[in-house]
């Protein structure tokens, strides 16, 4: 399991928090939102309204910070 974490986290898709000896991953929402943003921006070329309500849904969207 350490290994798929660590290229998750190399990768930018998820972040660590040491916590005494143990460590806390979890999802980078941001990095996520702009890596569907970009693939919907990517696929819809040319007929941006197919992907209109996606886009606007990631765009008003800002995930909590805790």
């Amino acid at each position: 399991m350490s290994a798929h974490l660590a290229v998750l986290s190399r990768a930018g898709w998820i972040l660590s928090q040491r916590v005494s000896r143990s460590i806390i991953y979890r999802a980078d929402l941001n990095h996520m939102k702009d890596t569907i943003q970009f693939l919907a921006h990517d696929c819809c070329a040319g007929h941006p309204d197919v992907c209109e309500p996606l886009m606007a849904s990631l765009c008003n969207t800002a995930p909590k910070e805790i």
